[in-house]
């Protein structure tokens, strides 16, 4: 095999694939990065078996000459040292010769670099997926919604299935939901489908942040494929797989409180910014427990109380409270997670009851939710 390529072409596709490459795998081969040149273009592979990528580098692109490819072949070489030696190559382009038994030579202005390759037909193949039932997102929306319900996933492998986002497929609407048992995120959205399908299945949440990171924030539709144990995401020159987490997702719905017996409405900039200040007290136990109380004249009052070190207190004014009155304790970081993922200038907050979860929305939107469980304070 033998290709000269321009040198940012190769780094950016590097650093794509190598967010699917492991230092910890039991399959050695599975540390290196598959390259293969085709009268096309040239192909790089990363995979730890769970996450696969594939990124394409084609020819040309609108009339510029990107990979000129003198001799078709393939090679894998070890990831780590290969995505180093070409960020840090001096020239514009790259020479990549490979010679017999994989030995390759990386060719950059004066610079030349010798690294031992091994045998791209024993790299594992990636899933061959049949793309009959298929839907598309706008690249922006799906990096939102992937943004706006991911940090709600376990990190415990207690319960391994909650470590992944719930994704339900039902006609036109797309519902995304991740928990980990004290707090969950919701956010709905309608496809681009061709055929009505539903599905129900769950992502590993770190799957889906490795597959943000990719992602531009461009309107251009990314094409998402669901088997039985893969689903497949393809954007225009790259192939994003992920296995699925096996097992039931616990049905949620019964979760979200149908009433309420106290709602405010807050200016979210505000309402993030004293919950921000309660917490700087409130971090160092391990609780980081802040208590919101309403008092008259829709003033909220946001506290928060460390017997060691001190205490706050901050008056915030809403724009209505409505109900009973309310006292209640809550996790000042589950809260601002759910306030950095909400969209728009007003939030709505319902409330029932100080023991019972409560559901945060945006006033201009319902296509999304954030509910948090009470903590319980004596």
């Amino acid at each position: 095999m033998k290709f000269i390529i321009q040198k940012d072409y190769l780094v950016q596709s590097v650093q794509d694939v190598m967010k699917a490459v492991s230092s910890r795998t039991t399959i050695p081969i599975l540390t290196g990065i598959k390259i293969v040149a085709t009268e096309e273009g040239v192909t790089l592979t990363g995979s730890d078996s769970d996450i696969s990528i594939e990124s394409f580098i084609p020819n040309e692109e609108e009339g510029k000459e990107i990979v000129d490819i003198q001799k078709p072949g393939s090679v894998v070489l070890p990831a780590r040292f290969f995505s180093e030696i070409v960020k840090k190559l001096p020239k514009d382009v790259v020479e990549l010769d490979v010679q017999s038994h994989f030995l390759t030579i990386i060719r950059s202005g004066k610079a030349e670099f010798n690294l031992n390759g091994l045998d791209a037909e024993e790299y594992p193949h990636l899933p061959q997926i049949e793309e009959n039932n298929m839907f598309r997102l706008p690249t922006d929306l799906l990096k939102n919604m992937i943004r706006q319900t991911v940090f709600a996933v376990s990190t415990s492998e207690t319960r391994p299935i909650l470590t992944g986002v719930n994704w339900k497929v039902d006609g036109k609407e797309l519902t995304c939901i991740a928990t980990d048992s004290h707090r969950l995120a919701l956010r709905k959205a309608t496809i681009e489908t061709g055929n009505e399908a539903t599905y129900n299945v769950v992502i590993p949440g770190k799957s889906l942040s490795e597959f943000s990171k990719i992602l531009d924030d461009s309107h251009e539709l990314v094409d998402i494929v669901i088997t039985e144990n893969q689903v497949l995401f393809k954007t225009k020159h790259l192939l994003f797989f992920s296995r699925l987490l096996d097992g039931n997702y616990p049905d949620t719905s019964r979760l979200i409180p149908a009433d309420s017996k106290t709602d405010v409405i807050l200016n979210v900039k505000e309402f993030l910014q004293s919950i921000d200040r309660a917490s700087l007290l409130a971090r160092e136990g391990r609780n980081n427990v802040v208590k919101l109380s309403t008092l008259d004249e829709g003033i909220v009052e946001i506290s928060s109380n460390s017997p060691e070190i001190g205490k706050v207190i901050e008056e915030v004014q809403s724009q209505s409270i409505s109900g009973e009155e309310l006292k209640i304790s809550f996790s000042a970081k589950y809260m601002l997670d759910a306030l950095k993922a909400l969209e728009g200038t007003d939030i709505k907050i319902n409330f029932t009851g100080a023991m019972r979860p409560f559901v945060i929305r945006t006033l201009e939107d319902d296509s999304m939710l954030q509910l948090i469980l009470p903590v319980r304070t004596y």
